[in-house]
């Protein structure tokens, strides 16, 4: 498998499906390479959490592939997508209509840009889910997202983001430095966001991060929790 972290390849990070985007369905190609480690993560997070998940809340959910694969290996969690671009949304729907999973619901649009967009769910979640957003975002968002999972969060919850992440200003990997450089030079206000800065973040909205999960291609799982103290473990 490749080092480098994935590297949108569009405007908004994807292509049209295989299908020739028939019904709007859209096809993000990372999600061929990451969706099986990331589920395997989550099965362990899920174990984890109780009382078992009811809820789940993913934040910019882009084509809605992560979606569909979840809800199929979680049938008893209730799975609300939702994204920023009307496209997402179409896709996402597409996607759902084509799958009949019964616990996906319909999606939901939120713009992480705006700071209120938490308003715009009813919480509690026992899950929040972030795949791919941070890095490819302004820090503002990464404050929005924080502040909002803080709020809707349930007590016994997890909130999983997955991306590309330095720890403690070490980068990882040649290619993950690399991967910051050229997403900044895309836009100034993108970058590959530090461990460190995001704990910080995090601590100020009741948050803590105990796991950081490395993943292929150098990217990272962090997994959020409430009233956890200590360091985050690593594994």
């Amino acid at each position: 498998m490749s080092d480098t972290p994935e590297r949108p390849t569009a405007p908004r990070g994807w292509v049209p499906s295989d299908t020739g985007g028939q019904g709007g369905k859209l096809h993000a190609p990372a999600v061929e390479r990451n969706t099986a480690p990331i589920l395997a993560v989550l099965t362990e997070v899920i174990a984890g959490i109780d009382p078992p998940p009811r809820r789940a809340l993913e934040l910019a959910s882009g084509s809605g592939e992560h979606a569909i694969a979840i809800t199929q290996a979680f049938p008893d969690l209730a799975w609300q997508p939702s994204d920023r671009d009307p496209a997402g949304l179409a896709s996402i729907a597409a996607w759902r209509a084509d799958t009949g999973h019964d616990n996906l619901l319909p999606p939901v649009p939120i713009d992480l840009d705006d700071p209120d967009w938490f308003r715009r769910v009813d919480g509690p979640f026992d899950l929040i889910f972030a795949s791919n957003v941070l890095h490819i975002s302004p820090w503002r968002v990464t404050l929005g997202l924080l502040a909002g999972a803080g709020h809707l969060l349930a007590d016994h919850g997890a909130l999983v983001v997955y991306g590309c992440f330095s720890r403690s200003g070490d980068f990882v990997s040649d290619s993950n430095r690399e991967f910051d450089r050229a997403i900044r030079e895309r836009d100034p206000e993108w970058g590959v966001r530090d461990t460190e800065d995001v704990a910080e973040v995090a601590a100020r909205n009741g948050l803590t991060i105990t796991r950081i999960v490395p993943m292929p291609a150098n990217n990272t799982i962090l997994v959020l929790r409430r009233d956890h103290s200590g360091s985050p473990s690593s594994s």
